[in-house]
């Protein structure tokens, strides 16, 4: 067993990922967001399963650097996402899920807290980069959204876990004609929600070795 130094674990990871990857060839605008998900998770699968629409890296990055906000669906992901990074350019990162008016509206809409939540960020009237790890509702009521004209998202990250509705709430967003980061399958999580955002961080910001 060595002992690696705290700064040294996270180099050490990803040359060893890189190892591990084999022969397997990815776009080098994509590498590192892929690479930051398996450090997250261990889960090489992702090589295959995270899809991305035309262009978007550069979509992606465009708007960080220009300071767009970022919503969540869970405090976990929001505790994740590198605030320090993102505030660089004056974005910022919100979770509406605990807030009592998102409660109020879901109780009267007969709906859940992450659609009222993003009803409640397409009222902010801005572009924003949305990050969902957790809920395929949240997914599904953007599509709607995006339908009705009500928001356009700058960036799109959809990757929530699980069985009800996850698979083809994440088929409905790679349809609807915005930029968006997909996890396709069962797979996901608000950590890799996280990931991804991070990696497009450091890519925007690198960060000093």
């Amino acid at each position: 067993m060595n002992n690696y130094k705290p700064n040294e674990i996270e180099k050490k990871s990803f040359e060893i990922i890189t190892e591990e990857m084999g022969k397997i060839e990815l776009d080098e605008n994509v590498l590192p967001i892929v690479k930051r998900v398996i450090h997250t998770t261990a889960d090489f699968d992702y090589l295959h399963n995270l899809c991305f629409s035309e262009n978007v890296i550069n979509t992606a990055l465009e708007a960080i650097k220009s300071g767009t906000d970022i919503v969540t669906d869970t405090n976990m992901a929001l505790s994740g996402i590198n605030k320090a990074a993102l505030a660089k350019a004056g974005g910022r990162v919100y979770c509406f899920m605990a807030d009592e008016d998102v409660a109020k509206r879901a109780i009267e809409q007969n709906s859940t807290r992450a659609c009222a939540s993003m009803e409640k960020a397409a009222e902010l009237g801005k572009p924003l980069i949305f990050a969902v790890g957790n809920a395929p509702t949240a997914l599904i009521k953007l599509d709607e959204l995006v339908r009705n004209n009500k928001i356009k998202p700058a960036l799109i990250i959809g990757v929530p876990v699980g069985f009800v509705n996850v698979v083809d709430s994440k088929e409905l967003i790679m349809k609807s004609g915005v930029p968006y980061i997909v996890a396709r399958g069962r797979k996901g999580g608000s950590n890799v929600a996280a990931a991804i955002v991070n990696a497009l961080l450091y890519m925007a910001f690198p960060r000093e070795n």
